[in-house]
């Protein structure tokens, strides 16, 4: 069904995500997405297209990340069909507040041989998995 090229590439755009947000580059981040992407916010708000994303996306990235990184941890991955795939990430934001976690669900599709941002859904973890992401819960082992 999938393949360690598919689940490279899959880590691969996961990094860029991450890259992009951590160094304030909405152009790399948004080269990321289908043109019919829906993206939801951490905050609740929906964008859907492209053009919505990279509007929100050029307003808010620069400058919005001052004093904060994020990183992507992959917990889990499935393959629903073998261009389509569910990522489940663990979103950890080191803030002067200390940290902050998220949990994104990722939905991806693979054209023309790349993966790309399709449907993605960002939303807070409870309390307790900030206490989980000090090694308590697994993160993604392809072997398993």
């Amino acid at each position: 069904m999938s393949t360690a090229d598919d689940i490279e590439a899959i880590q691969q755009l996961i990094a860029t995500v991450e890259h992009a947000q951590n160094n304030e580059l909405p152009d790399e981040f948004l080269a990321l997405f289908r043109s019919d992407a829906i993206w939801t916010t951490g905050g609740g708000k929906r964008l859907f297209g492209l053009s919505e994303i990279a509007a929100f996306t050029r307003q808010v990235l620069p400058g919005g990340m001052q004093g904060q990184s994020v990183t992507f941890e992959l917990e889990h991955l499935l393959f629903i069909r073998p261009d389509v795939a569910a990522v489940k990430l663990r979103q950890i934001y080191q803030t002067p507040d200390g940290p902050d976690i998220g949990t994104p669900l990722w939905v991806m599709a693979k054209e023309d041989g790349r993966w790309l941002l399709t449907a993605c859904q960002n939303g807070a973890a409870p309390e307790d998995e900030l206490a989980s992401a000090a090694g308590g819960r697994p993160i993604f082992n392809p072997a398993n």
